[in-house]
């Protein structure tokens, strides 16, 4: 409506004043709808970016897992092939492998029965030996009694002289022949010592040999067990190969399922996408509306219609201005600079959550701001806070309740610990850096957890010596 258009509303045209209070009643109504509204398109605005995001990681995630499934069926074809290969060498070498253990089974048994009966021969040679040696060893004993008899008969024969003559010779042969034996069956007994040694260490080797056949024959009843072993492997080969079989038709038919389920993705991407640009270009024209609802709110006001809201509007605007007085009064008494109150170096609380921060016009606020927005709260049952910003949205000194000292849980500090913080949202930002007369805003505050208030937003501009330095809201219950 133009300032015109309302000059004409006169009570001539028998419409009522309050008609036109009604007007600015209904619209301030329209206006917490519209900030309703703008809230929960912007809601569904950002489930809708969250909803995006997740889809496409979705899609990416149906896409690695594709790949993985391809790698998967490639691994699974090349184990396939390897088991059927094994499988097959297998079954073709498993006849001679067994034939080569028979073979090998039966030479090993004989080589140790020959080992075993060898040694028991030489066992018999050496013990026919021993008995050759004992004769051998009485043949001296006769070779030697032998000679003594000779000499013993040449002495006899001699003493008989003539008539012992013949028995002389008798001797004297039988001397002879005793001195041939006694050297032979010396020579004999050494090549029986020399060969009993011999025999000797042959039967150790023997006795040495026999013990490993013995322990080869042992081993050939494993080398049994090894045939046995190879067959039943050759059963496990064939039964992976048929498991192997059935994976590999189950990746296969896993790879099909999730290219579908990553083109079904795909579009469902799309849509969400489409959505979200619709509710993006939604909450677009929800701002829009938002905005021009606070112009026509500010018209109706300019216009000298009363609604509501107007006692709440005036004190918001001669606080403002109370409070850009005393900043000034602060600056002439040299309390603070010019450049310390403008100060825009907003220092992080260390670990505040939600992030606190502080400014060098911290401590001014602090001592001049209680005193004057603390009676505000009881100025009108439906105010809930006061507080003045920054044009950054930075408020550095709350009302006493929203101002207590941070704890361990970020959803309590974020209902009860609102100083120092910066509201950079839509209200804030325009309540710090708006200059005109008053901005009355509707929107919903965020008190943590997820949890919403429908609020209304009074602020006027603060300046000090002609500069804006930020604005003083009134938020309170629709």
């Amino acid at each position: 409506m133009s300032s015109a258009v309302l000059r004409r509303i006169e009570p001539a045209d028998e419409r009522p004043r309050q008609s036109l209070s009604d007007i600015g009643d209904r619209s301030g109504h329209l206006g917490v709808e519209i900030a309703d509204m703008a809230g929960l398109i912007g809601d569904l605005a950002a489930l809708g970016h969250q909803q995006t995001a997740q889809a496409r990681a979705a899609v990416a995630a149906a896409r690695d897992m594709n790949t993985t499934h391809a790698e998967l069926a490639a691994a699974m074809d090349s184990a396939r092939h390897s088991a059927n290969l094994t499988r097959t060498t297998l079954s073709e070498s498993a006849g001679t492998v067994s034939s080569t253990i028979a073979t090998t089974i039966e030479k090993i048994e004989r080589l140790g029965s020959g080992a075993i009966a060898l040694k028991d021969s030489i066992q018999s040679v050496a013990t026919t030996i021993d008995r050759v040696e004992k004769a051998s060893a009485a043949i001296q004993d006769i070779a030697q009694e032998t000679q003594l008899l000779a000499l013993n008969a040449s002495v006899e024969a001699a003493r008989a002289g003539d008539a012992g003559r013949g028995f002389a010779i008798i001797a004297a042969t039988v001397k002879r022949l005793a001195d041939q034996i006694r050297p032979l069956s010396i020579d004999n007994q050494r090549n029986l010592n020399e060969l009993m040694r011999t025999l000797d260490s042959v039967l150790g080797e023997a006795g040495q040999n026999a013990e490993t056949a013995q322990a080869a024959i042992a081993e050939s009843n494993k080398a049994r067990q090894t045939g046995t072993a190879l067959e039943t492997l050759i059963g496990t080969a064939e039964r992976l190969t048929a498991d192997i079989d059935a994976m590999a038709r189950s990746v296969d038919k896993s790879a099909q399922c999730y290219e579908s389920l990553r083109n079904g993705l795909k579009h469902l991407v799309a849509s969400v996408k489409l959505g979200d640009a619709k509710l993006t270009e939604a909450e677009a024209r929800v701002e829009s509306i938002l905005g021009i609802s606070e112009d026509f709110i500010l018209f109706i006001a300019e216009s000298g219609i009363e609604t509501p809201d107007t006692p709440i509007i005036a004190l918001c605007q001669e606080t403002a201005q109370r409070i850009g007085a005393m900043f000034e009064q602060a600056v002439a008494r040299g309390d603070i600079t010019m450049a310390d109150l403008f100060d825009e170096n907003y220092r992080a609380v260390e670990g505040s959550d939600p992030l606190q921060h502080m400014t060098r016009f911290v401590a001014l606020t602090d001592r001049i701001l209680p005193e004057i927005q603390e009676p505000i709260l009881g100025a009108d049952p439906r105010i809930a806070f006061c507080a003045a910003v920054d044009r950054n949205g930075y408020l550095p000194t709350h009302n006493l309740v929203y101002s207590q000292p941070q704890g361990s849980d970020p959803v309590w500090n974020s209902a009860n610990c609102r100083n120092r913080r910066i509201f950079n949202d839509r209200t804030g930002l325009s309540a710090g850096r708006s200059t005109k007369p008053f901005l009355l805003q509707t929107y919903r505050r965020d008190m943590g957890g997820g949890n919403f208030v429908l609020m209304k937003d009074a602020s006027a501009p603060i300046t000090v010596r002609g500069r804006h330095w930020g604005g003083f809201r009134i938020g309170f219950k629709v």
